[in-house]
Parts: structure tokens; sequence; C-alpha cells
């Protein structure tokens, strides 16, 4: 897979010992005191002296440089897979004129104060914001750290600052062959009063942003060094497995230990309010002696619940709900026209991490610590404090690298569950949660039902839009205050909202449906527009056939004045080959185009499906315009992941619910896209000057219509419902429903006997 830099440009070339052998047991984590005034949003210490055992300079809460030369970048936003730390580290790197390889990067301790991501109003990673929230903040404060150590160098010399240069972090005054390693000038740097503004490169003189540069954490990863989560290791450490009440809001009633402690290695067995924990010398015999407990539960009042009901209750919603307005332009009820309408539905969705839910926690009388990978470090101390009883300030969290995140990570709810444990024993516990808990207890992003029409004129252009979406509000139990006036959840009509297409009368509303009986939802990669660029964008195809038009050609004639929308387009339509040769009997070519998180992206994906519904894929082609890149390695990576995590769901991915609980377990019937059914991807990137976009989630948004497009080109059959029927593609249907019918519960979907 080739990234290619679009126009005029050059492809870039992209370049097992155990890990458990080679860990460096807690020696990535190191406790930061911030010491000194908050003079501005990252806080300078002025003047601030710091004794043998710290760096000698720290001018604010994300660089500290050592009188050993050391360099090292506190990152706010945390990494879990997305690149985030590398991104991080060039903003500061390029503004402090140093090497990524002169660098180490640490994660930031909890602490809003001084990490609190201004996009999201709390220290917390997600929605994309990463780089928009640092391409200022980490820029300033690398910026801030280069003034002051090259006055440093002035003041020496007795020369005007202006007259020295940095590379590599030495200063150079030319003009005498001086020059002062930042080391050299660590103590006296921190003497130097901080700039009022501090000037910051024009583009045209990066050195860094903008170049295909390597992982910081490339090496950590390969040779095993890095620590995540699931592999912390404190002396006196024991293992616990957990497993909560399989329906929600249902309650422990009564548990038999007595064959739990007849399992070698099992120490305790912990009882909480929903929930049973075992406590062992290592996880096996945690495990065994889980599965050795007979557990009684209260199932509660959502014990009958089914999926069925759920969709069910949806539809009578948006009939009779009370609809919230997100947006109103014109005068849709006064437009005529042909009017095309469609139900779409969108199922429950778990996040499946590749590393399960893991919490390591020590509490003792005088404080607790707590050792795992979030991407709400400062939640994390609240619910540790909340539960112990502890003041906050006892409360020490230790962030690791995060196997994946996607939005699970925004919850403390384990990190709760994990500190409960934890506070019944005197010792520290790792509580590490098995797949089959992970999938059944997660935190799932909401069913949707959405009804869409638009009124046509003779062109075949929308003249009226009306999408009304139903479903729950993850905002609503996260943060309720960041809830809209008019208890508008933005989240739920994000994309929706703002079309890149050119609608004179439109309407969007939403009608708010709680998940009933305390089932658990979270945001899930892509958020709000993972669901309503899959409504959108498959709309919009379905008004292309209707108008009897090409899906490309209609929406190039219906985008306006967008200019970056149809860049990303034409782009798209050329590199694809959109509309060049005609394609094999059962083979299709999708396209969707949206404006996700501030950045401009067009995906094209070629498909087969088999004559009996079986979908391959066969080419995607993706063009993104994310405003400035600052790594296009990283767009590269997270376009191809974002894609195959789409697809993954949109082919295979749906949570049901049955008698009130989930009845997907594990991979072999939550799948993902295998290596072998993944297709070439390309990705070109559109160069612009604009700020920059976010990109970690975008791939996800468009997956799913780019592919349910292709396969509606490949068989005429439009799928407004996700994951995908096979039964509703295939040639001979009653053929393939009797192969259905054989095959295994236990089989995977889309697996046939």
């Amino acid at each position: 897979m080739m990234l290619r830099v679009d126009p005029a440009q050059d492809e870039v070339d992209l370049q097992n010992p155990s890990r458990r052998e080679l860990m460096k047991r807690g020696g990535l984590v190191v406790a930061f005191m911030w010491m000194g005034g908050a003079s501005r949003v990252w806080g300078f210490a002025q003047g601030t002296r710091l004794d043998a055992d710290h760096p000698r300079f720290e001018p604010n809460a994300f660089v500290r440089v050592g009188s050993d030369g050391s360099i090292q970048l506190v990152m706010p936003c945390v990494e879990m897979g997305q690149g985030a730390y590398t991104g991080q580290a060039t903003l500061l790197a390029e503004e402090l004129d140093v090497g990524l390889d002169q660098i180490t990067v640490e994660h930031a301790p909890a602490n809003r104060k001084l990490y609190a991501n201004t996009l999201l109003g709390d220290q917390a990673t997600g929605g994309s914001t990463t780089i928009r929230f640092c391409w200022t903040s980490l820029r300033d404060a690398g910026a801030v750290a280069r003034s002051m150590l090259v006055t440093a160098a002035a003041q020496r010399w007795k020369v005007d600052p202006a007259q020295c240069t940095v590379a590599r972090g030495v200063v150079t005054h030319a003009a005498t062959g001086r020059s002062l390693h930042y080391g050299e000038l660590a103590d006296a740097a921190a003497s130097v009063a901080p700039p009022a503004k501090p000037p910051v490169k024009d583009p045209k003189d990066f050195q860094l942003i903008g170049k295909p540069v390597r992982r910081v954490d490339t090496a950590g990863k390969v040779d095993g060094t890095l620590t995540f989560g699931i592999d912390i290791r404190v002396p006196g450490m024991k293992v616990a497995t957990v497993q909560a009440c399989p329906t929600f809001g249902g309650t422990l009633a009564s548990v038999d230990e007595t064959r739990a402690h007849a399992v070698p290695g099992v120490l305790k067995v912990v009882k909480l309010d929903n929930a049973v924990a075992v406590i062992a010398e290592h996880f096996w015999a945690a495990k065994k002696g889980m599965e050795a407990l007979v557990i009684q539960w209260n199932r509660g009042a959502g014990a009958d619940y089914t999926t069925e009901q759920l969709f069910k209750d949806m539809a009578e919603a948006s009939e009779h709900g009370t609809p919230i307005l997100g947006r109103e332009v014109g005068q849709v009820d006064k437009v005529k026209g042909k009017v095309i309408s469609a139900t779409y539905q969108l199922p429950l969705l778990a996040h499946a991490t590749m590393e399960p839910i893991n919490t390591t926690v020590h509490v003792r009388p005088d404080g607790c610590d707590i050792w795992v990978g979030t991407q709400v470090p400062a939640r994390c101390a609240d619910v540790a404090a909340r539960v112990t009883g502890l003041p906050p300030e006892r409360i020490q969290v230790h962030n690791q690298y995060l196997g994946g995140g996607f939005g699970r990570r925004l919850f403390e709810d384990s990190v709760g569950q994990a500190v409960g444990i934890a506070r019944q024993v005197d010792y520290p516990v790792k509580v590490i949660w098995t797949r089959e808990e992970d999938v059944t207890q997660d935190r799932y992003r909401p069913a949707y039902y959405d009804r869409i029409s638009a009124t046509l004129d003779d062109q075949g252009r929308p003249q009226a839009w009306t999408d009304r979406t139903t479903g729950a509000s993850v905002l609503a139990t996260f943060a309720p205050a960041a809830m809209g006036k008019n208890g508008l959840d933005s989240d739920l009509v994000e994309c929706a909202a703002e079309l890149p297409y050119e609608v004179p009368n439109l309407r969007v509303d939403w009608v708010r449906h709680d998940m009933p009986h305390g089932i658990p939802i979270g945001w899930w990669r892509g958020v709000g527009p993972t669901h309503n660029v899959f409504v959108v964008e498959s709309f919009v195809d379905e008004l292309a056939h209707a108008a009897g038009k090409d899906p490309a050609a209609y929406r190039h004639d219906i985008l306006g004045d967008n200019p970056r929308a149809k860049a990303v387009l034409e782009m798209a339509i050329e590199k694809s080959g959109w509309g060049k040769g005609e394609l094999p009997a059962r083979h299709g070519r999708g396209i969707a185009l949206a404006a996700p998180f501030g950045s401009y992206l067009c995906v094209v994906t070629d498909v087969e499906v088999s004559p009996q519904g079986e979908v391959s894929l066969r080419r995607a082609v993706a063009v993104v315009d994310c405003g400035m890149v600052v790594n296009p390695n990283t767009v590269e990576a997270q376009i191809q992941g974002g894609l195959v995590f789409g697809w993954s769901a949109a082919l295979y991915s749906g949570v049901t619910l049955k008698q009130g609980a989930v009845e997907q377990r594990n991979f072999n019937d939550y799948r993902v896209l295998r290596i072998n059914q993944t297709p070439p991807i390309e990705v070109h990137l559109v160069p612009s000057q604009a700020l920059p976009g976010g990109i970690g989630e975008t791939g996800t948004v468009m997956a799913m219509p780019s592919l349910t497009n292709a396969i509606f080109a490949a068989t005429g059959v439009r799928l407004r419902t996700l994951p995908i029927d096979r039964t509703a593609l295939a040639k001979d249907k009653e053929a393939l429903k009797a192969v259905l019918s054989a095959t295994s519960p236990t089989s995977p979907p889309g697996s046939t006997t």
C-alpha cells in the first residue's frame, strides 16, 4: 500500500522476540509534579530552579531539558495506536528545533489544569481532536522553550538573540563561531523571563511538520520494551478476572465459592453489587476459579428485553416522539416535487479493542495507585476518589500505552470496578477482563433509526431535505452539562445538519430515545458522523439512481460552492478510474463524500459479490484534504485502519440482545476483517494550507457508505440495515437460506458449511 501525495509529487517509500521477555517493568512512567505558577494556559514556572533529581529547565508543562542534554516531552493526548505521540512530538520538536530522535515522550499525569483538551472540555483524547487541539498549544510551548534557551545563550555571549540560530538543539552564533547545546543552557534558561507571545515558524520553514517521519514508539513496539496496561507488574501484585451480571441492571444474588477455592493459586473471591471477581496468583488460576463458581443472578427488569423490541420502540418513537431541532433552513414543507424517502437502521456496536479491559490498582490507607491505559486520566482519578473515599491528591494515575481505544477507554467504569475489588485486599491487583466479558459488558455504540426524505426538482436536484434520527445520547450520560439549551446532543446530527451539498430547504432533527434497563452506551470510532454519513451518503446514492444519473457526477452537480469538497471528489474520480471501462458482472464501484471532523474525504470502494452473497473487497481509493498535514505516514495509516474498522462493522458486526443479554461473545461471532480480505488501499493527499482537521476517525466514517453503495452497483440491492444481509445479496435466495439453516450456530457470520 503506497502513500501518494498529489499533485505532481512522487510516491513516498514507507519504511519477534517475546515482548513479555523484553518488557521493562514500570520503566516508562515518571510521576510529574508541576512546580511554579501558571501565568499562561500552558503553565510557566518563571525562574524555577529544580534539584539534581529533576530536569534543570521546565519552561511549561510539556517540555523538560536536562543539563545532560536530555529532552523530555510530556504528551497531553494519549497514544492508542493512532500516532498521537508522534504527531504531538513533531509539533513540539519543530518549534524547539530538535530531532525526534533526540527526545523521549511521556504520558501526562491526571491533571485537568495543565492537560485539559479545550475542544473537549476535559483531559480526554477523542473525537479526532488531538492535532486540532495541539496545533497551537504545543507549537507555542516549543517556541517558548526555544526562545528562552536562545536568550540564555545570547545573554552569555552578550549578543542579540536574533543573531543566533538553532539546529538539533545546538544554539550557534555564526559571527563568532560560538555554540552551546541545550543541556549547557538549561540552568541559565530557567531564569529567563518567558516571552509574552512566542514567535512560531512560518509553514515554509517547517523541517519536520509535513514530512513522513518514523513514529517515536515504533522501536519500543518492535523490541517489546513499550509497556501497555496489560503488561504492568508491580511488587506483590496478584491477578483477578471478573464476571458481571449478563443482564444490564441486574445484581448478584449469591455465589458458591467452594469449588473455586479448590483451584490451585486462587486466593480470594470478591463480591460486588453486580459482579464477582476471583483473585489468584496468575490469570489462568483466576479464570479457572471463575469457571468453578456457582453464581445466581437477579436478572432485573430487562431480563426479557430483545433487539427486536429495541427497534420496535425506536420506530414508534421516531413516528410519535417529540423531535429536537438540529438545523432548519428555508421552508421544507412548502416545496413541491418528486419525493424520495427511505428508512435506515444501524445496530448496537462493541469496541472490541485488541487489548481487553485491564486495570492494576493498589489501595492503601494513605493512597491509591492506578496503572491503566485510559483516554480520560482525570476521570479515572475522580472515580477512584469516590470509591475509596480518599482525597483526590492521594490518587495517582499512571497512564500507559493503550492497545486500542476507539472510544471505549473514554469511560472510567472498569477502573471504578477494579478499585472496588482492590480496596478489599491489602496488595496490588491487576484486574483483566476476558474477551467474553469485554464484548458482553461493553459501552455500546447506540443503535439508530433514521427516516430521511428529499423532494427533487425536474433535474433531480434536492430542493428540500428532511432527516430524523432516533437514538440515545452518549453525551447526556458522559457530560450532561454540555447538552444544548434545547436538549440537543450535537453529535446526533453532526454531518447531517451541515451537508457538503447545496440544499436550499433543510430540516434535521433528533428524537431522543434512551437505552432501557441501563444498557450502557459510549462513543465508538467516528461517533455521530459514522452513523450520519452512512445514512446521508447512501441516500444521496438513492437520489442519483432516482434521477437516472451517475453517482459521482450527481454529487458534483449538487455540491454548489464547495471547492475543497469538489477537489477531493474530482481527484477520487481520476485516481479510481471512475467511469472508465466496464466492470464484470456482480462487480461494483461505490463512492462516498463527506467532511467529518474538519477534514474533507472522498472514498471509492470496489467490490465483488458472489452468487451466494459473499462480499469481497477488491480495491479502495481515498482522497483526503485534512488541512496542513503533520505526518503523511500517520494520515495514510489512519485512513487504512479506519476503513478496515468500518468495513468490518458493515460486513460482520452487530450486537444483538436476547433475554436481556448480549448474544455475541468473541471474535468468532463478532468478527473483524481478516488480512487476506483486506484490499489494496490507495491514499492520496490534497495539499492544503488550511488549519489541520481530524483524521483518526474519518476512514471509519467513510467505509460503510462507500461499501454499501458499491454493493448496490454490483447487485442492484440497496442495503439500509447493517450489518449486511447475505441472503438479500444472493442470486438464489432460497438455496442460500437452506445452506444457512445448516450452518453451525458457532460459525462466524459470512462462513458456510
